[in-house]
Formats: C-alpha cells, sequence, structure tokens
C-alpha cells in the first residue's frame, strides 16, 4: 500500500509540473463553463444542474484521454519504466498508483466547476436540490473512473502519446455510440447486452438524483476490470 500511494503522489506531482495537466483542466472547465452558461441564458431553464451533468459523458471525452494518455507511455518511451518494473513495487502497485494519481488530479479537476452551483443557488429562487447535484457529481467521478481505466489500459500498451490518445478517444466513443445508437441495429438477441452496457441512461439517472447501486457496482467493476488488464499487460511486458 505505501508503494502504491507513493506512486500515486508522483503521478499527481507530475500532472502539475508540466503543461499538459494545466491544458486539461483548462479545456474542461472551459466546455463545462460554455454549457452552464447556455444553461444560465436560457431564461425557460429551470433551477438544476440536470443539463450540465446529462452531458457529462461528452464533455469528458477529449479531456480524459488527455489525462490518461502519458501515464505509461512516457515511460516506455523515456525508458523509466524498467527500473519502475524492477524495483521492490509489483505490477499491481504500480498500475493502481498510477490511476490513483490520474483518479485525484481529475477531481481536483472538478472541483473548480462547484462554483457553477454557488452561482446557480445565487440567481436561482428558490434553490436547487441538493440531492440530484451530490448524485451528479458522484456520475462524474465514476465515470471519470471508467474512462481513466480504459485510459490506462490503452496506455500500457504503446510507447506513443499520441497513439494512447486517439485509442482511448476512439474506445470511449465506440462505447458511447454502440450502446446508444447501436443497439437497435444488432440482432434481437444480442440487444440486451449493449442495453447493460449503456452509459447514457445510468447518467441520466444520476442526474435526476437517482443514486442506483446497479450503476454504482457497473462503473466501479468495469474500472477495476480495466486496470486488472493493465496489470496483465505489464506482467507479459516484463516477461517479453
Amino acid at each position: 500500500m505505501k508503494g502504491t500511494l507513493t506512486i500515486a503522489q508522483r503521478e499527481l506531482a507530475s500532472f502539475f509540473a508540466i503543461p499538459l495537466g494545466w491544458v486539461a483542466i483548462a479545456l474542461y472547465l472551459f466546455l463545462t463553463g460554455g454549457v452552464f452558461s447556455l444553461m444560465i441564458l436560457n431564461p425557460s431553464t429551470a433551477a438544476t444542474m440536470r443539463p450540465f451533468f446529462s452531458v457529462s459523458a461528452w464533455l469528458m471525452l477529449p479531456v480524459i484521454p488527455a489525462i490518461s494518455m502519458r501515464l505509461f507511455s512516457e515511460e516506455f518511451r523515456s525508458g523509466t519504466i524498467e527500473p519502475l518494473l524492477t524495483s521492490p513495487v509489483g505490477d499491481a502497485a504500480i498500475a493502481v498508483g498510477k490511476y490513483l494519481g490520474a483518479l485525484w488530479f481529475m477531481v481536483l479537476m472538478l472541483a473548480p466547476t462547484l462554483a457553477h452551483v454557488g452561482v446557480l443557488a445565487w440567481v436561482s429562487t428558490p434553490a436547487p436540490d441538493a440531492g440530484p447535484i451530490v448524485a451528479g457529481y458522484a456520475s462524474l467521478v465514476l465515470l471519470g473512473m471508467l474512462y481513466l481505466s480504459i485510459g490506462l489500459f490503452i496506455s500500457s500498451l504503446t510507447s506513443n502519446q499520441t497513439l494512447a490518445f486517439l485509442g482511448t478517444l476512439f474506445a470511449i466513443l465506440l462505447l458511447l455510440l454502440a450502446t446508444t445508437l447501436g443497439a437497435d441495429r444488432l440482432p434481437e438477441a444480442m440487444r440486451p447486452l449493449l442495453y447493460a452496457a449503456a452509459l447514457t441512461p445510468r447518467i441520466a439517472d444520476f442526474a435526476k438524483g437517482v443514486i442506483d447501486t446497479s450503476h454504482i457496482v457497473f462503473f466501479v467493476s468495469c474500472s477495476a476490470w480495466f486496470v486488472l488488464l493493465t496489470i496483465v499487460a505489464l506482467q507479459s511486458r516484463r516477461w517479453s
């Protein structure tokens, strides 16, 4: 556990030591600020953050791959992966540590958007309900966990950061489109599987203030699965 936390802290610090981390934060705040501004300027919009949370799956799409693309690709490119793999820390601790570091950075990236809640409470009468807002931010964290785990795995497969970025971007985009648009075009027997993997309905439930345990289990288990695949990828590299 100590080695895992050490790697996580090192990874978190590295995001603020390079321009990429600040660019990712600026990009996300720009996107969320634009959506929030449209909400405020629309007089017919109720005092709710629901539209903001409903589009969160798409707002994170260009940002999370930029965060995850360097997790292992940069280590492979610079050659620092060899000392890391030969250190007393195991493959699981390395993968989980890097994942936690990226996850902490993502949470810090989300934190400034709490200002939107304050602005909405200031200009709205009555103030927005706290329940849907808490559920909405829970959906952002859970969705980010899944996106980051996919990016972590793809980053462990290549030394090219651009390839890791594009691979993660298209993997997430394919997941979103296949489970929302492609289900109706598949044979009847395959549709339940895609419906079960659909992200958009789950995010919509959170945006309404519904915290469904099955949704939490889905995001956590899928994230853990991709982290496990990352560990397997590291082990295969160690023995290759």
